[in-house]
């Protein structure tokens, strides 16, 4: 009788990129119940699969590689033989294998040959009896780490016992790839006279290894060779070097794997191949970005693509192609690289009105990144880098570029800030480093430009400014002795993104009349700094917020963290936070990737835990997106009576900008911060969304993945009579074609 069992797999290797997400989808889409295992929180695993701890099934830190490849292969095929043992009944499948229709099979051997002549069997599907001997054998032969494999050639089996002679035995992640893999399971099967239980090539391998490269071809390639026969499609992560190498890490337009992207729903430009092997693609840097927020990238050589595509879509930045020559120079015409890459962006989702071409040197800006990727420093002179450093930087840019030995760049660069080294390649014999450079924080000189001197001036001779270390600072403006809001802000942004260069939200408290105290923080710190928690202490003790009769804190992200973390220094008080961290203490949320630079703060104490130390407040609204799954983790950490869960689905974790979008952003934080705003209020506010692109676009894209066609057909429709939306007209197109 045919039954459908649990799948499991495994993953190493932090976030998943848009070909292990399809795949593990494709199982929940399909109504295959799926485990992923791992050995740290997965940011980004599609909603319906199910996580566990891979110490059930090995508790280990040690995760043996085939070190000529750098792959945790080794450690799969050794992984999967003990979650067959100590999960029977579970069907093993790699990450990369695509639930073309449930695995129904009523044998316990679920196993496949991946090549004609029925020979050689693959172990990315890889079901077995928990009790079977050649299970039990496997375990066996895998337990010694420099047993020398029977069914290797026997000249290697021979040179291997003379090492091992002379006490320098072989490791096994020194051997052949597949050791202990398909060359193992194909060993035993034959040994034990196990054929009759291995399914045809076309079960699960219909497309070989030698014809991976249909799968990045023409759709139609790939569908001609599937057959009724196929359950689980192995799509070979192989492919991986040629998606990174060739195709910006992104699947190629009209191929077999697009085809299996818009079927899940999944967009790629969020999660690029990073890498494969040894080999490291641009699209990885989305990995190695420190920013909370970026509102404006740019790339100076034309090399960053995928990075750009996955900032658009994660951040909703602005992008700007800056069309200088490799001498720095803003010449007449574009450069050759300028009119595809453009292109590039528009078929992937990125409004022509979001790209911007920089003809001149007077137009450049400072941006949050930039990137130099093989330029400046690398096959370019870096001396002519330094005017796009010197105009394109502030205080928390990023920049993203290779040096090559002997450029003379690392001298350089010393006088614009510090670096970080990301990863290394050798290049025609000169090793590479791609870096990431933080500028040097401003010197600020005496001048009516200097915040302290502005601070000072908005606080007049009624109000107060502290000032404290790492830029931090305190800012009272007194006004209506009745109310007082305490809002959070970074110094940067403030001085550099602002052109009233004004504490976050001081126009529209002033406009109320309310009396503020603006917390300042010179970086990406969470206000972190003793000196912070010294200054709330202070002011709890002198009696400061008694002297108001409502005192609200207020802030978005890290400031959102600090208006509740804050809390208990004036008990009873109100917040209103948007998007906030409940902590980024690692071994509280382990599963907060984004924020590496803050990641050796301590955020221990009475103001540490925001979660927790809330509970002080009288109430806490805390506005989010509850499909950010990072931000929804958070949210629910937020459990005490006083809080009020306010959810405004389907617009990212820059919420407060879709709400501006919208103009209800005045409205919403006017009357949480009065204590007027009801849910009722707020979510009847909230039906503008409906006629918000973003919103419109992430709804159409999420009915899709669900399957509802009908609807998805007929939202499509109704989004396209109101406004030209080019996401969901191309969604719409696949609907009809498929």
């Amino acid at each position: 009788m045919a039954r459908t069992r649990e799948v499991g797999t495994l993953w190493i290797g932090g976030a998943l990129s848009w070909l292990e997400q399809i795949c593990l989808k494709s199982f929940v889409d399909k109504g295959q119940k799926i485990t992923l295992f791992a050995y740290e929180p997965i940011p980004n695993m599609p909603a319906g699969v199910i996580f566990r701890d891979g110490r059930e099934i090995i508790d280990t830190d040690d995760f043996i590689k085939y070190e000529q490849k750098n792959s945790y292969a080794l450690f799969a095929d050794w992984f999967r033989l003990h979650m067959i043992h100590k999960c029977p009944g579970m069907i093993w499948v790699d990450t990369d294998v695509y639930c073309h229709r449930p695995m129904d099979y009523d044998s316990d051997y679920v196993l496949g040959y991946e090549l004609p002549g029925e020979h050689r069997v693959n172990n990315a599907v890889l079901g077995l009896p928990a009790d079977s001997e050649i299970l039990a054998q496997m375990l066996e032969f895998t337990s010694d780490r420099y047993a020398i494999a029977p069914f290797l050639p026997r000249k290697r089996q021979e040179m291997m016992r003379k090492q091992a002679q002379k006490g320098k035995p072989v490791h096994v992640s020194q051997q052949p790839w597949g050791v202990w893999g398909p060359m193992m399971v194909t060993h035993y099967v034959h040994a034990l006279g196990l054929e009759a239980h291995v399914q045809s090539l076309n079960a699960f391998y219909p497309i070989t290894f030698p014809e991976r490269f249909k799968f990045l071809r023409r759709a139609e390639l790939a569908e001609g060779l599937i057959t009724p026969e196929t359950t689980a499609l192995h799509l070979w992560a192989s492919n991986k070097r040629q998606l990174g190498n060739i195709h910006n890490g992104l699947p190629p337009k009209g191929s077999y794997l697009e085809k299996l992207v818009q079927e899940t729903g999944i967009t790629p430009a969020l999660a690029p191949i990073k890498g494969r092997g040894n080999s490291t693609f641009e699209g990885a840097l989305i990995d190695e970005l420190d920013l909370e927020s970026v509102s404006v990238a740019a790339d100076l050589t034309g090399q960053a693509r995928g990075f750009m595509l996955a900032l658009h879509h994660k951040f909703d930045c602005d992008i700007q192609l800056i069309n200088c020559n490799r001498r720095g120079k803003f010449k007449d015409g574009e450069e050759d690289w300028v009119a595809g890459y453009t292109a590039f962006l528009v078929e992937n989702d990125v409004s022509p009105d979001r790209i911007r071409v920089i003809r001149a040197e007077n137009e450049l800006r400072s941006v949050d990144v930039l990137c130099n990727l093989s330029g400046f420093g690398d096959r370019h002179n870096v001396p002519f880098l330094g005017k796009f450093l010197e105009r394109c930087l502030h205080a928390d840019s990023r920049v993203f570029m290779d040096v090559r030995k002997g450029s003379g760049a690392f001298p350089f660069l010393k006088a614009f800030g510090t670096y970080t080294p990301l990863s290394t390649r050798e290049e025609d014999g000169h090793p590479i480093t791609r870096i990431r450079l933080q500028p040097k924080a401003p010197e600020v000189a005496p001048s009516d430009d200097n915040w302290d001197q502005i601070a000072q001036q908005l606080a007049g001779k009624d109000g107060w400014y502290r000032a404290g270390p790492e830029g931090h600072s305190f800012l009272f403006m007194p006004r209506d002795p009745d109310t007082l809001v305490v809002t959070f802000d970074n110094l940067d942004i403030a001085m550099t993104k602002r052109e009233d260069r004004r504490p976050w939200g001081y126009s529209f408290i002033q406009d109320q009349g309310w009396s503020m105290l603006g917390v300042l923080a010179g970086g990406w710190t969470w206000y972190r700094e003793p000196w912070v928690c010294a200054q709330f202490d202070a002011l709890q003790q002198e009696g400061f917020f008694k002297q108001f009769r409502r005192v609200v804190f207020y802030g978005a992200s890290m400031g959102g963290y600090a208006a509740c973390a804050f809390a208990p220094a004036a008990p009873g008080c109100d917040v209103v936070a948007i998007s906030p961290q409940s902590t980024v203490d690692r071994s509280i949320v382990p599963w907060e990737t984004r924020y590496k630079t803050v990641w050796d703060r301590d955020f221990s104490g009475k103001y540490g835990d925001a979660a927790e130390v809330s509970h002080a407040a009288h109430r806490v609204s805390i506005l989010y997106d509850p499909y950010e799954p990072l931000d929804a983790q958070h949210a629910a950490r937020f459990q005490h009576p006083n809080v009020q869960h306010l959810r405004a689905p389907l617009l990212g974790h820059r919420l407060g900008s879709a709400l501006n979008q919208m103009g209800i952003l005045s409205p919403i934080i006017l009357g949480a911060l009065n204590g007027t705003l009801t849910a009722e209020d707020y979510y009847r506010l909230l039906r503008a969304r409906r006629d918000l692109p973003r919103y419109q676009r992430e709804l159409f894209t999420r009915a899709v993945a669900k399957g509802h066609t009908k609807l998805a057909e007929r939202l499509g429709a109704r989004i396209l009579a109101q406004n030209p939306n080019r996401a969901v007209r191309i969604g719409l197109e696949a609907l009809k074609a498929g």
